[in-house]
């Protein structure tokens, strides 16, 4: 399991066209779980839909609202899951969350839903943390966003 935090280089955080750019459109590959959202989409009907207690929506659908209107997300968890996991099978478990989590603050970082592949936090405005089971994953988005840092070492070096 890698992971990574981008906090620097940045005017404003959480854009996902963005991110999505970075991860090369692999978002595209799966089912997402929105959760704890905070957003401010112009458009009425986006915006509806993110006040939600949370969101199932396929990569093709987020890409499509993204691409409409790239608007900022102060915070999130976006929980992507292989296309063969039913959301059944996903509200069996506990909904993830930002704001307060401490676990992302540890060496060895998981995903917080345990049948999630990769999980994208919007935190605060002020960072955006990538964790994913997928190695290539992580290094696509170090890659293309070279201010990014491992969140593993990090999180090693100041609990030193």
């Amino acid at each position: 399991m890698r992971s990574a935090i981008l906090e620097k280089g940045e005017s404003y955080f959480t854009y996902m066209n963005k991110i999505f750019n970075a991860i090369e459109d692999k978002q595209l590959k799966y089912n997402w779980l929105i959760t704890n959202c905070e957003c401010y989409p112009t458009d009425k009907n986006i915006n509806e839909l993110f006040s939600k207690e949370y969101i199932w929506i396929s990569g093709k659908q987020l890409t499509e609202i993204i691409s409409k209107e790239d608007f900022q997300f102060v915070w999130g968890v976006f929980s992507g899951f292989s296309k063969d996991i039913t959301f059944e099978q996903v509200l069996k478990y506990d909904l993830p969350f930002a704001d307060g989590y401490e676990d992302f603050l540890v060496k060895n970082i998981d995903i917080q839903h345990p049948l999630a592949e990769v999980e994208i936090v919007a935190w605060d405005s002020s960072l955006t943390l990538l964790i994913s089971k997928d190695d290539n994953l992580v290094e696509k988005f170090r890659r293309n966003l070279p201010l990014s840092e491992d969140l593993s070492e990090l999180n090693t070096r100041n609990n030193m």
